[in-house]
């Protein structure tokens, strides 16, 4: 079994309605993967994924707003409702950006700053997003107290230093179709070194498909892909890789392995 950490299914072209989903999720099972974890990007966006997943009992959810969708603002209030949904596992996706929107860097924080106080109050693990923000991500979770919930760094693709600060954290490592890229081999060299109790897998899909996928619009169904060329890559067989990388998953996401009868 494996488990997508990370992905967008309401973002998917190829599932603008039930029928399509039921079929890219049916895809996805046929590769192994029994298990999804639908991230929302935008508080605005979060009632239209909620419903669009309602039938899906493999699908977990988690509310909150990434660092390029600042701009829209944060609802606190209302964004304590969401977490309340039964389905919604994580805080996030949250965190800071530098690379894209250094403009927003203030606002950033502010938004990051409160949903990890939000993270600690609920206690639900956060979905952390960092890019040029190695220093100011890990001084924010740890400032925030973020090692009572713990977490995750998806689509991780930072150095090893910052993975070994996160883990020490309590927090996870997740690895997309990135690592696959040709000029990936400073990723790779992080790979290796996570241990197994701390690494997970995703698609962050729609985006981001793995080799041999480049060029397409990435789905669930690929982070077999992904399973298989980190197991080579670490020199263990896939079985063991998808065993461990899905009780880390269950072992993280708690209220994901309480909805799953684990």
């Amino acid at each position: 079994m494996l488990i997508d950490s990370h992905c967008h299914l309401d973002r998917l072209k190829a599932a603008p309605d039930h029928q399509s989903l039921k079929q890219i999720i049916s895809d996805a099972k046929a590769r192994d993967v029994d298990y999804f974890l639908c991230v929302n990007v935008r508080q605005q966006g979060f009632i239209s994924m909620r419903d669009k997943m309602a039938a899906f009992d493999q699908v977990f959810l988690s509310a909150g707003v990434h660092p390029l969708d600042v701009q829209e603002g944060l609802d606190t209030t209302e964004l304590n409702e969401f977490v309340k949904e039964p389905k919604v596992v994580a805080i996030g996706e949250t965190g800071l950006d530098y690379f894209y929107a250094n403009e927003t860097k203030a606002l950033q924080q502010q938004c990051f700053e409160q949903q990890i106080e939000l993270a600690v109050q609920v206690n639900k693990p956060l979905i952390i997003h960092t890019r040029d923000a190695r220093e100011d991500t890990l001084n924010f979770l740890r400032n925030g107290h973020a090692d009572k919930v713990g977490g995750v760094l998806h689509c991780f693709t930072e150095n090893w230093e910052m993975a070994k600060a996160a883990i020490d954290l309590g927090f996870y490592i997740s690895v997309s179709g990135i690592a696959t890229f040709k000029n990936a081999g400073d990723l790779r060299t992080v790979m290796r070194k996570v241990p197994k109790d701390r690494l997970l897998v995703e698609t962050d899909s729609p985006y981001l498909a793995p080799v041999p996928h480049r060029g397409k619009e990435n789905q669930p169904a690929f982070v077999r892909d992904v399973a298989e060329f980190i197991a080579e890559l670490r020199g263990e067989s896939y079985e063991e890789l998808a065993q461990y990388t899905s009780d880390n998953f269950f072992n993280l996401f708690t209220d994901a392995a309480k909805l799953a009868g684990r």
